[in-house]
């Protein structure tokens, strides 16, 4: 029996690595985001607010580099929406 001869490319995340939370300082934020997707049907445009709270926490944690809400996707409305 061959072993097929095609090679699968993989390439490290754009940023980086992302921390588990072993210790669970986001773990409040994270079951927030996680009930909020399973109440609206995994549409995670209706959750924005959880998942920017999410973000904001593990950032604060030094789960993840600090980055600025445009490069991760939000947006001034959701600034005035959800202020931090």
């Amino acid at each position: 029996m061959a072993t097929p001869s095609t090679r699968q490319i993989t390439r490290a995340p754009d940023k980086g690595i992302f921390p588990l939370d072993h210790e669970g300082l986001c773990k409040q934020e994270m079951r927030q985001y996680m009930k909020c997707l399973m109440s609206n049907n995994r549409e995670n445009a209706k959750c924005r607010s959880e998942a920017k709270s999410y973000l904001q926490c593990r950032m604060d944690n030094d789960l993840m580099q600090k980055e600025d809400w445009k490069n991760l996707g939000f947006h001034e409305e959701d600034n005035e929406k959800n202020p931090t």
